[in-house]
This record gives C-alpha cells, structure tokens and sequence, in this order.
C-alpha cells in the first residue's frame, strides 16, 4: 500500500539511518497505568467487521473506530492493539478515520495484531506471500502510528516449524520493517508453530532488532506444565521490546482451567529489565471480557506498583 506524502515526510528521518542492525526507538511510559494497554481479541464478539468470524449476534456491535474510546471508558486504559481482521476496511479514508478516532480518544495504538502465515513453508511461494502480508500491514501500522505488528506463524497439517526456513523469510520482513521504524514481534501462541523456545530459536537466527518476542504470560501453560511455561516466558523475555500478553488463566487439555502466577510472571519481566507495554488479552472462555479485563487491569496495577 502507498504511503502519503505526509507520512513519508514523517518517516524520512527515520529512513534517513534505519536499516536491519539499528536499534528501534520508542520512548515509554513509566507511569503504570500508562503502561497497560488492550487488545480487541477478547471484544471480538463486539466487532463489526467483514474480516472478523468471532462477531456475535446477541451482543451490541461496535466498528473498531469505536474501539479506543470504549477501552478507556470501561477499564481506563490509554493503549490498545487492535486485530487486522478488526478492522471494516484498510483504505486511507477508514484508516485516517481510525487514527482521529484513537486521537481523539486520547488513546494510542501500541501494537497491531496480524493473522497467521506459512513463513516455515518449503515452498517459495507460500513464504513470500507472509512476507508480502506482513509488508502490508507494516506500511498500515505506519498510517495508524503502531510502532509494531505482531505476526503469527502457522504450519501446514503434519509440517515441523523449520527454524531456519522461517528465519530466511522473517529476516526479509524485519528489513522492511526496519525501513519504517515498525518492530515485527513474534508471539508464543500455536504450541507447535510458535512455541516459546521455536520462536526464540528463530529470532536468534534472524539477529536482527527489529525482530522481537512478544511473551504471552499464559499461553504455553495451555500444553504444558508452570515449570515450561515460564521458561518459555523467560526466554522470549530476553528478546522482547514492547509487548507482553496478560492473561490470569487459559484453558489447557481436556477442558481443564490454569491459572497463570501472575505475581512471578511481572516478577520475571521486571528481572530482563522490561520496559514495554502489558496488553490485557482475558481468556473468553473464562468468563465476561469487561468483567475479566477489568480484573486484568486492577492485578497488573498491583503488581506494577
């Protein structure tokens, strides 16, 4: 997607010296609160969007542009990270509407969530329709002021996540991320093509900084033990920028609830020297997302005091 000559003229001092091996740069709060953000994942129910399956009839729908001034009137909260698939449209008049919408909210975006793509694929094809996905919306977190996008991976049906074959790829897209100032983040989410410890093998290969991780607190605690789930977490600790996921519980095998030590997830990400943002992302199954993230919201205040 073009950019404007507008936003060009905004990211030319960053294009000026950006490239894979500099650093990203972003200044962050270091106020609590300012420091919390929430994703539109748990609201998907809310959303109204062509792109988003999770919409449900019997509840009130709001369009995205909705989004941040909702997140601050219940949860008093200043950041979200909205989903691609979230969005009713990604032409420039819908997303300028967007970005007056978060502005006038007093809001920020802090990360855009991206869908899933086969960057572990063998065929060449595949992997340079992620990268081509992910440039896409690289060039859209510029035109919302996201100074990051999340992208998932994802595996064919009886496919290995090939480390080396994903990092060949995902080093195209830090690239041109770096170009934009706009950090390409990996989430500990699928249990087989994201991984905590896949993940990390794949940015370490890539070693480039605008490739980071984005630590889930809970989602590898779907498929494995507290003990692996926090060593997960602090492996991708180690390589994380902006983002981390909150969640106080997930639902693992069989059904069965988990709950996430909170308390020693906060502790770990104070340890590595963290400085982003902590995304409240509550698990629907558990309960009401307003109840829940709210919940989310006071627990992470507590342990960020």
């Amino acid at each position: 997607m073009p950019l404007s000559r507008r936003e060009l003229l905004i990211l030319l001092p960053a294009l000026a010296f950006a490239d894979s091996s500099s650093e990203p740069h972003a200044q962050f709060p270091v106020e609590p609160r300012a420091r919390l953000a929430v994703t539109s994942w748990p609201f998907r129910a809310y959303i109204e969007s062509p792109t988003n399956h999770g919409r449900k009839s019997s509840v009130p729908g709001m369009d995205l542009k909705e989004f941040p001034a909702f997140v601050v009137d219940k949860f008093g909260v200043h950041n979200i990270n909205p989903l691609a698939d979230h969005f009713n449209s990604t032409d420039d008049v819908y997303l300028a509407a967007f970005r007056e919408a978060v502005d006038k909210a007093g809001s920020h975006v802090v990360d855009l969530g991206l869908g899933g793509r086969y960057f572990y694929d063998p065929d060449p094809t595949a992997r340079q329709t992620a990268v081509d996905y992910g440039r896409k919306w690289i060039d859209i977190a510029v035109k919302i002021g996201s100074p990051s996008v999340r992208q998932h991976l994802q595996v064919r049906h009886g496919q290995k996540p090939d480390p080396a074959m994903a990092a060949e790829s995902l080093r195209q897209l830090a690239d041109y991320g770096a170009k934009r100032n706009v950090v390409v983040n990996l989430e500990n989410d699928n249990p087989i093509a994201e991984d905590p410890f896949v993940l990390v093998s794949v940015i370490e290969k890539v070693n480039a900084p605008y490739l980071r991780a984005l630590p889930d607190f809970g989602n590898s605690l779907g498929e494995h033990d507290e003990d692996y789930n926090e060593g997960g977490v602090k492996a991708m600790l180690a390589h994380a920028w902006n983002m981390c996921h909150v969640k106080d519980s997930v639902e693992g095998e069989n059904g069965q609830r988990k709950n996430v030590d909170l308390a020693r997830m906060f502790g770990l990400a104070k340890q590595s020297s963290y400085r982003g943002y902590y995304s409240m992302e509550f698990d629907t199954n558990a309960g009401d997302p307003i109840v829940g993230t709210q919940k989310l919201v006071q627990e992470s205040l507590q342990y960020l005091a």
